[in-house]
């Protein structure tokens, strides 16, 4: 019980804080163009953004380009989640292939991904599938790396522990290097997650698909700044839920690895 109690406090002292934290950004958001810090014309009022948000909440167009930007985000994250798992166990578990590859990752790794836009809409025009090239490149990355830093990381003694036991390959591979490359696994996937997000947005801003991004090149372009300010609010509320989901199935599937239970304890 004191256990428990203890975690409801710390719980509540943490929303508190948020809460509190939350309201005096509001605050401190008012009162610049109320003092005359900024131009209104630029930073509105933050209750001005909030009641065209809320406008916007009951606009059915406003949620289909929502669904839009949602779809090619699960979409783009779910190929490269896929492809970097994949990829990133298979060069993982061969140390030549490790070592071969590492000059070609490092050297593709760090390329933009918006510099690869102007090749994905001449490969697809502007359809959803040019977004999809920007926003599976970035992720995978995210994925890719760490699967790999989380299959090297098997611990010799207990490979060759498995090995002397008689495991098989598939066993050793669900009963060793998955629980290691587990929390790796998981932290690049809610990298990747956020990484998607950014890149979906920014493609549509670019490449002119509909979704959220393709809405704030219109407020920009029209000088609408209240509904701007209203739409990058709608991302970065994205974003917020994004993370939690993750962070949420990342504590669920990893409640047994010290690192969440140290946490917790905090």
């Amino acid at each position: 019980m004191g256990v428990l109690s203890g975690r409801g406090r710390r719980a509540s002292r943490r929303a508190v804080l948020g809460v509190a934290g939350l309201a005096g950004f509001l605050a401190l958001w008012q009162s610049i163009p109320a003092l005359g810090l900024i131009d209104p014309q630029y930073l509105p009022y933050v209750t001005d953004v909030l009641a065209r948000l809320s406008e916007q909440l009951v606009d059915l167009a406003f949620w289909r380009r929502l669904g839009s930007t949602m779809t090619s985000w699960a979409i783009g994250l779910s190929l490269a989640t896929v492809a970097a798992v994949v990829l990133g166990t298979v060069v993982g578990l061969v140390p030549p292939l490790r070592r071969a590859t590492h000059t070609t990752v490092e050297f593709l790794r760090p390329i933009p991904s918006v510099a690869l836009i102007p090749l994905a809409v001449l490969m697809f025009g502007i359809q959803m599938r040019a977004a999809l090239v920007i926003i599976v490149y970035a992720s995978f990355w995210q994925v890719f790396v760490q699967v790999i830093y989380g299959v090297a990381d098997v611990d010799a003694v207990a490979r060759d522990t498995a090995r002397s036991f008689g495991l098989t390959r598939r066993e050793q591979l669900s009963h060793l290097v998955l629980p290691t490359a587990l929390p790796y696994l998981m932290t690049g996937l809610r990298l990747a997650a956020a990484v998607a997000l950014i890149l979906a947005v920014t493609a549509e801003m670019v490449i002119g698909n509909p979704g959220l991004g393709r809405m704030i090149e219109l407020s920009r372009s029209a000088g609408d700044a209240t509904g701007l300010y209203a739409l990058v609010v709608v991302t970065g509320l994205l974003g917020l839920a994004v993370n939690l989901v993750f962070r949420f199935v990342e504590r669920l599937t990893l409640s047994w690895h010290q690192s969440v239970r140290g946490e917790e304890a905090r």
